[in-house]
């Protein structure tokens, strides 16, 4: 698989637009290279105006393309991978399961032949080249995995990992995005609380959140020493701080982490109910 692979994204909700729009953002894909199916297309008309293939027949999207993602809701995935069996090809295609809680082995099992599998977990911050994605695999073939790492480095950071930790994954990247969101709000509202306008706050705590990571991600540092560089004896850093361990701040996100990757674990194999 070359760097001109076609590539087809099934199930093109909002980590498919993601994707789609990342990929051709950093011109990994021309728009033209890439078919985006979803059951009603309406929903994708802005990206057909942009030069996307966009389509309802998920057979013939695999067909015409050499890597498959999947990206449709847990629930839908058996009868998404048995209507796509036929088409693919174990030699030509890569097939790319973002879908939450299957494992490789569900998804061959359903193929019902050796296809390659790449399991991956974006985030939606995909759509402008900051996702955090994992990946596994359990084929032999290393241009498998290299081929995956290709299209996800382009728009982000990614990082293999076992495939047993592809749920945590989910809960700590997938999930994240929101549970920093949440903190992002909750800063921007303290700030309209102490006098800044709503634009003005959102603006300073996202632009501060963005500050805060870069100096871990760059300096390859422990949170807890830049944390140290900025509060000293009796300052205003460590009394709020304080009061946000008092209110259980750290206590909250582990334990809202923790729950998502127990829900996570759930999803496929109750996707019957």
């Amino acid at each position: 698989m070359g760097t001109n692979a076609r590539i087809a994204i099934l199930g093109t909700g909002n980590i498919g637009r993601a994707m789609a729009v990342g990929l051709a953002g950093v011109g990994r894909f021309q728009p033209s290279e890439m078919i985006l199916t979803r059951r009603s297309v309406d929903g994708l008309a802005d990206l057909a105006t942009q030069g996307f293939q966009v389509q309802t027949d998920n057979g013939d999207a695999a067909r015409r393309a050499d890597v498959v993602v999947v990206a449709v809701q847990p629930g839908q995935l058996d009868t998404l991978l048995h209507e796509i069996a036929p088409d693919l090809d174990p030699v030509r295609h890569l097939l790319v399961s973002v879908v939450s809680g299957a494992s490789i082995a569900d998804i061959v099992r359903q193929v019902g032949r050796e296809v390659p599998v790449v399991r991956a977990m974006p985030n939606t911050a995909i759509a402008v080249s900051r996702s955090m994605t994992c990946l596994a695999t359990n084929s032999p073939r290393h241009e498998v995995l290299d081929t995956a790492a290709s299209i996800f480095d382009a728009v982000g950071t990614t990082m293999v990992i076992d495939e047993e930790h592809m749920i945590p994954a989910t809960a700590l990247c997938a999930c994240g995005i929101a549970f920093f969101l949440r903190a992002v709000r909750a800063a921007s509202q303290g700030g309209i609380e102490i006098g800044f306008h709503p634009e003005q706050a959102l603006a300073m705590a996202a632009q501060t959140a963005l500050g805060a990571a870069s100096l871990v991600l760059h300096r390859g540092s422990h949170p807890e020493g830049e944390i140290d560089a900025v509060t000293t004896p009796r300052g205003c850093t460590i009394s709020g701080l304080n009061e946000m361990e008092h209110q259980g701040f750290s206590s909250a996100l582990i334990k809202g982490i923790v729950v998502s990757a127990v829900k996570a674990s759930e999803l496929y194999t109750h996707k019957a109910e």
